[in-house]
């Protein structure tokens, strides 16, 4: 059966960071900030609803799409940063890229996707990739990935630009890579607050980064029912690393 969730008024002054919803469980009304993955990846069946059904959430399909428009997906060797509970990988592996891996902070989204998405990743690695164990850190490279997956991650301090840049590193030269981020994140203004504005621009600056495919959409909707306006990328690397 679905999930009760409600959205109080009172997320009209909340920042997109500091939305949540009251959800009932097992009788009782909880509370989860909709940035609490650990608490919302451990019901099964939570994220989904909250995320896809009630909000509306596209990212998924529209980078994933963007990426498939622009590359050749047949075997990519991609590393998915941000991997949540395997939404991602579920769509990269339907359209065939060749190896796929998954890298998350949270515990609790690796165990989501063994339970919900089994067999979806070839190996999945938890951990702080700026500060990954030597053993973590070897097997990643060993990989020798094409591309860099990372969707509905960056920003927020979810996964900030030096985890991002840290994943780009074990990207080979000539791969490629797809995320998307708050259009407000790449704005000149707001590279303060985000970190991503300065390191995305560098990036094309230096020529070590060629976009290939750029759309805005609507990310999902707030929780007040506002759309929330996101760009997503496709680039390929041209340079040794940042």
């Amino acid at each position: 059966m679905p999930f009760e969730i409600r959205f109080p008024d009172s997320n009209e002054t909340a920042d997109q960071d500091e939305e949540f919803c009251e959800v009932v469980l097992d009788g009782e009304i909880r509370k989860i900030r909709f940035h609490d993955y650990d608490e919302i990846f451990e019901v099964p069946g939570l994220y989904e609803q909250l995320f896809y059904d009630e909000l509306r959430c596209t990212s998924p399909d529209v980078v994933v799409d963007l990426l498939a428009e622009s590359v050749p997906l047949e075997g990519l060797r991609v590393l998915d940063l941000g991997a949540g509970n395997g939404m991602v990988g579920e769509r990269l592996a339907k359209l065939g890229v060749g190896e796929l891996v998954g890298v998350d902070i949270i515990p609790e989204a690796a165990t989501a996707t063994h339970r919900d998405r089994p067999g979806v990743y070839d190996d999945y690695v938890v951990g702080d990739m700026t500060d990954l164990p030597q053993d973590d850190h070897r097997r990643l490279e060993e990989r020798q990935f094409t591309c860099l997956t990372s969707v509905a991650a960056l920003g927020f301090g979810d996964v900030p630009p030096e985890a991002f840049t840290a994943a780009y590193d074990l990207v080979q030269d000539e791969g490629f890579v797809a995320f998307c981020i708050k259009e407000d994140f790449l704005r000149e203004e707001e590279s303060e607050a985000s970190g991503f504005a300065r390191l995305m621009r560098g990036l094309i600056e230096r020529g070590e980064l060629d976009v290939i495919g750029e759309h805005r959409y609507d990310h999902r909707n707030s929780a007040v029912g506002d759309p929330l306006s996101y760009v997503a990328l496709v680039a390929r690397k041209q340079g040794a690393g940042v």
